[in-house]
């Protein structure tokens, strides 16, 4: 195991365990703040079309603000699980068309668009476990993101990449892999903050 996986194992846990620790109330709260946070960012509310995901257990919560999105008008579209961990997609139609997926998933009943539906959104919403402040996210370390953020790459696309944490996920310093992306922001109950863009070779 090289230096970086074994580093993000231990960050991983240890922000797992954080989370696993916040009760009910906490995570009610924060909820609201998601979507009022993440209307503010121009990215996400002037969207058309808006690739996200349907928040579980205790991640930070996406309910609300995928529920204002789609009352504006914005197309959002949220990931389906494919048995090798690549990600279908499929338009949010609100909360009565979500269904019980593997692994405690939520996703959409519609019609699926394919992988490479994503590569038409505007702005990307990422689960993530942590951020630095050179923009660089920690995701669960399944890889069905990185599949995404490569897929985005090769398709010449070039959505907003936002990232939902809570405060103190955002941390001094992410492990990175040459295969990490940066994200463009991040969306906490506290507010929003932007990253600088990367400096291009």
């Amino acid at each position: 195991m090289s230096s970086e996986l074994s580093e993000k194992t231990l960050l991983r846990g240890r922000l797992l365990a954080g989370r696993a620790a916040l009760d009910a109330e906490s995570l009610a709260g924060t909820a609201a703040s998601f979507a009022r946070h993440g209307l503010e960012l121009g990215e996400l509310a002037e969207a058309s079309t808006v690739a996200a995901y349907v928040s579980v257990g205790r991640e930070p919560g996406t309910r609300a603000l995928l529920d204002a999105l789609h009352a504006r008008g914005v197309r959002v579209l949220l990931p389906v699980l494919l048995p090798d961990n690549d990600l279908d997609w499929a338009v949010y139609e609100g909360p009565e068309r979500l269904a019980k997926a593997g692994r405690g998933l939520l996703e959409p009943v519609g019609p699926r668009l394919g992988p490479d539906a994503v590569c038409a959104a505007d702005a990307v919403l990422l689960p993530g476990l942590a951020v630095d402040g050179r923009g660089m996210r920690l995701g669960r370390g399944g890889g069905s993101y990185d599949r995404v953020l490569a897929r985005l790459t090769r398709a010449g696309a070039d959505p907003a990449l936002v990232v939902l944490l809570y405060a103190d996920e955002v941390v001094a310093r992410v492990p990175e892999e040459p295969h990490d992306h940066p994200v463009h922001a991040v969306v906490t109950p506290d507010g929003v903050t932007r990253f600088p863009a990367p400096p291009t070779a």
